[in-house]
């Protein structure tokens, strides 16, 4: 059985990702806060239109310097100012339609107000989602790749 990592989404479903850089006059507060109200809104009226799921993830200033090929920096500068906001819609469709919605534009400009780079959001199709291995799986997996792996 294949795992999912965000449940419920379809094989075919599409992800988009909003990139948000705050103005220096607005902070991470600002940004929860007006985010919260849209992503209440989104679930509450839209869970049954396409809605599955999503996230928000705050730039923590690290950069990977194992996972980088673009030099050895070590902190980034968009560090607490710049934040993802990544939902899961069974339909790009679905999404536009949400987007629409009288109750989540006024919403959707509380937050656009907030962003130095206006907004661009682009969909994604899924090609790959899996949940880690549990302790047992991940045993059985090393063993395999011990017995079978040239």
């Amino acid at each position: 059985m294949a795992a999912n990592l965000v449940n419920n989404f379809p094989h075919d479903g599409v992800v988009t990702i909003n990139r948000v850089i705050l103005k220096p006059e607005y902070t991470v507060d600002d940004l929860e806060e007006r985010v919260a109200m849209l992503c209440e809104n989104v679930k509450t009226y839209h869970s049954t239109t396409g809605f599955v799921g999503g996230f928000v993830a705050l730039n923590s200033g690290a950069v990977s310097n194992e996972g980088s090929t673009i030099g050895q920096a070590v902190v980034s500068p968009l560090k607490g100012k710049e934040a993802l906001i990544i939902t899961f819609w069974k339909s790009f469709a679905e999404h536009e339609e949400s987007h629409k919605s009288e109750t989540f534009q006024p919403l959707f400009k509380e937050v656009l107000d907030l962003c130095e780079n206006g907004n661009e959001e682009i969909a994604y199709e899924m090609l790959w989602s899996g949940a880690a291995y549990d302790a047992e799986q991940a045993k059985a997996a090393q063993e395999a790749k011990a017995k079978y792996a040239a």
